[in-house]
């Protein structure tokens, strides 16, 4: 194999391309980035920003906010865009809502994002640790909001309204792509079990989210459908970024689009009615999230 080209998962070998200049962001380090990692170590805790390799992690912790990662770093499924470890994911431990808590209590923030992996092999599929963390947060930080990424659940709606009963004041859901790359992206997955969860989530009172990635082989088209399908499900917040293959073993980028082109697609979003769209390069569902509400 060449050096100017990379490997994917099923072995096809794939020309490299060169990031433009537009993806290039700073490399993590500073005071905040240091203290912030540190409590994370010391709490036994983690973050997506590193688990899923953000390339917003200077910018974000940089400013003390992150993503909570909770049920562990172990995830049951294995999406072809994920970098979160693929597994059995350890057992569940019941102190984690107060220690992200505590966390957020310490880092001082006022908008918590909180996500998970997918614990597909537990009954309750984690959700009475989604719970205990949300009340944990709120009971300890009344003045923060709190914003929840949740997985599908496998469509249990006992499992999401378990969540939603915690009172969260965000509820988010991300479609990811396309459907007709649900197989090669989300093998695991459903869409329609995920617009599903966003429409439930809408229709017992929520402030709802979802977004997606492209470059991974979508057309244009196809992402003015996803967002029309989330707006007919009365989805309020919708984010798109760049996909950024995280290692060679995922699946490769199809192509990187341009700054205009996010732009075409935010203001379309705009135009379809939703109460605010992010749309850029480096968007992730988490990004700005503060802004959001």
């Amino acid at each position: 194999m060449r050096r100017n080209e990379t490997q994917n998962q099923n072995g096809a070998v794939q020309p490299s391309q060169r990031r433009p200049s537009w993806l290039k962001v700073r490399a993590p380090g500073g005071e905040n980035y240091s203290l912030l990692r540190s409590m994370m170590r010391s709490k036994t805790l983690h973050t997506v920003c590193e688990e899923a390799r953000c390339p917003n992690i200077a910018e974000c912790w940089g400013n003390r906010t992150a993503t909570f990662l909770i049920l562990g770093d172990i995830c049951t499924r294995s999406c072809g865009f994920c970098a979160i470890k693929t597994g059995r994911p350890n057992p569940v431990d019941p102190e984690e809502p107060l220690k992200v808590a505590i966390a957020v209590q310490q880092m001082g923030i006022n908008h918590v994002v909180i996500t998970s992996v997918n614990r597909d092999e537990l009954p309750d599929q984690g959700s009475t640790i989604w719970a205990k963390t949300i009340s944990e947060v709120k009971r300890l930080n009344p003045n923060a909001s709190v914003e929840v990424l949740i997985p599908d659940f496998k469509g249990d709606t006992e499992c999401i309204q378990k969540v939603l009963d915690a009172k969260p004041d965000v509820l988010s859901h991300n479609l990811e792509t396309v459907p007709r790359l649900y197989k090669l992206v989300r093998p695991q997955a459903k869409y329609q079990r995920s617009l599903d969860v966003l429409s439930y989530a809408k229709k017992v009172g929520y402030i709802t989210k979802t977004g997606i990635m492209v470059g991974i082989g979508e057309t244009f088209e196809e992402i003015i459908e996803v967002m029309q399908d989330a707006r007919k499900v009365g989805v309020d917040i919708f984010t798109i970024g760049q996909y950024l293959q995280p290692t060679p073993n995922h699946l490769p980028i199809d192509r990187y689009v341009t700054p205009e082109e996010f732009n075409k697609l935010r203001l379309i979003g705009i135009d379809l009615g939703f109460r605010h769209i992010e749309s850029g390069p480096l968007v992730r569902s988490s990004y700005h999230a503060e802004r959001h509400i």
